[in-house]
């Protein structure tokens, strides 16, 4: 995610392969604890660098290409990209998708790409240790990317905030 060279790499070998690029999801992220004294600085450093350089990255790399076939340009935020969490920088991160998805948004007005932000809440997935009780599946947000991708191209749904029922926050 946050090399340019792999970013360029990874666009051309789907362009040798497809011929196109109809969809990109920049999806690749991860958290630390809350807290700021929590976690050292080198490990902050990262997790910036991947949840917004790399995110920023993404856009770069297959916006001429999704230009070209009026695609679908799709950027996984967070519940946490919503709201504030107490000594969260992942919240930070976050907010900073959720703006990137915004700008890609306006940016991109009137040129047939559609850009949504997909903002999960929690999910069973290895992003947690221990899964909190009734969170959701992949495959809930994945019908949930599904049905942004699949409508009418004059239908952009911008932002998906998914949540499971028993979420507090």
């Amino acid at each position: 995610m946050t090399e340019w060279a792999d970013q360029e790499a990874l666009v051309q070998t789907a362009l040798d392969r497809f011929g196109q690029i109809d969809v990109a999801l920049a999806n690749a992220g991860f958290g630390a604890t809350r807290g700021f004294l929590e976690e050292t600085p080198e490990f902050w450093k990262t997790m910036v660098l991947t949840n917004v350089y790399g995110c920023a990255l993404t856009i770069r790399a297959t916006l001429p290409s999704l230009q070209e076939s009026k695609g679908h340009l799709l950027l996984t935020g967070s519940v946490a990209g919503r709201r504030a969490l107490a000594g969260s920088l992942y919240s930070a991160t976050k907010w900073a998708v959720t703006a990137m998805g915004e700008a890609a948004r306006l940016e991109l007005n009137g040129t047939g790409v559609r850009v949504t932000l997909i903002e999960p809440g929690s999910v069973d997935t290895p992003f947690f240790d221990s899964p909190p009780r009734g969170a959701l599946e992949p495959d809930d947000i994945s019908r949930a990317i599904l049905y942004a991708v699949t409508q009418p191209p004059h239908v952009d749904v911008n932002e998906l905030l998914i949540r499971p029922t028993s979420q507090e926050n």
